[in-house]
């Protein structure tokens, strides 16, 4: 069985939102703990919804270069 294209997939796992937001599985843990990013449990496990996930990245401040 051939993995769904990515634009289909709807929840993450907690390594895939760590990949995602390139942070550690812990930080993932912590944002969801602290309401700060949306996440389901099923079971044992998380899931973080991807639309969450993205607009979690997108609010996220850039820091400028110093000159």
């Amino acid at each position: 069985m051939t993995p769904p294209p990515a634009d289909d997939i709807r929840f993450l796992t907690i390594a895939d939102a760590a990949a995602l937001l390139r942070v550690t599985k812990l930080t993932v843990y912590r944002l969801v703990h602290s309401g700060d990013l949306p996440a389901m449990r099923t079971g044992k496990a998380w899931y973080v919804p991807r639309d969450a996930a993205l607009d979690y990245l997108h609010t996220l401040d850039v820091a400028q270069p110093r000159d």
